[in-house]
Order: C-alpha cells, then sequence, then structure tokens
C-alpha cells in the first residue's frame, strides 16, 4: 500500500484551518530532498507556518509539500519531502499528530538472522 501520510497531512491540515488555528509542520531537515532556509534549522529541524495567510502557492502533495514563503523579508520557494514531515500540529493549541517511521521505510531486516530474535508485534493506548 501507499504511504498514508501524504492523507493524513492534508487531512490534518483542513482539520486545523477550519477551526480557525494556525497549522505548523515539523521538518526533519536532514531528510534528503528538503529545501529550506539553512539559517532557520535548529537541531535539524525546522518548524514551518503553512496557513493559509502565510504562504503562496502551497501543494499538499503525495510526494512532497511545495510553497512559497517570506524568511526576513524575502521571498523563498520551499520544498518538504512528505516523509520529512515529523508531525503537524495547531499552533495554538499543539492538537496535531507526530509520524512514526511506517512500515516498509526502514531497510529489510537481515534475513540470516534467528527468528526469535525479532521483536514481537506490541499495542499501545493513544489518548
Amino acid at each position: 500500500m501507499t504511504s498514508s501520510r501524504s492523507y493524513l497531512i492534508r487531512a490534518l491540515y483542513q482539520w486545523i484551518v477550519d477551526n480557525g488555528v494556525t497549522p505548523y509542520i515539523l521538518v526533519d531537515a536532514l531528510i534528503q530532498g528538503v529545501d529550506v532556509p539553512q539559517q532557520h534549522i535548529q537541531d535539524n529541524k525546522i518548524v514551518l507556518n503553512i496557513a493559509p495567510m502565510a504562504v503562496e502557492g502551497l501543494t499538499l502533495g503525495d510526494d512532497a509539500i511545495s510553497f512559497s514563503a517570506r524568511f526576513s523579508g524575502k521571498s523563498v520557494n520551499l520544498l518538504v519531502p512528505t516523509e520529512a514531515v515529523l508531525a503537524i500540529y495547531a499552533r495554538e493549541n499543539g492538537q496535531g499528530m507526530m509520524f512514526n517511521d511506517e512500515p516498509g521505510s526502514a531497510p529489510p531486516p537481515d534475513d540470516t538472522s534467528p527468528t526469535d530474535d525479532k521483536p514481537k508485534p506490541s499495542l499501545r493506548v493513544v489518548k
């Protein structure tokens, strides 16, 4: 199956905007293809305001998010692969979602390892 991350980003973006709050994304700046202003990266991450009034030409695509925004008064074109989005949330109340690595995004395990060494599946309660 295709990644659900881009669908969740679009849905949460719309939910946040519909509720009149400001959508922010947290981006892993080390992921290949991320094109953001380097001077605003802290701890290899950057937080971006993607509110309709803060950006131009916002495209929430299947593979990437692209838009133009102003940094220090200069218009900058940004490109963020969806796999680099670590979270999308509302600035005002923090509501949103953090993303974990999806199945298939990590390299496959070594087939030579014994099967009993593999971690057992587990469930956890999300509030």
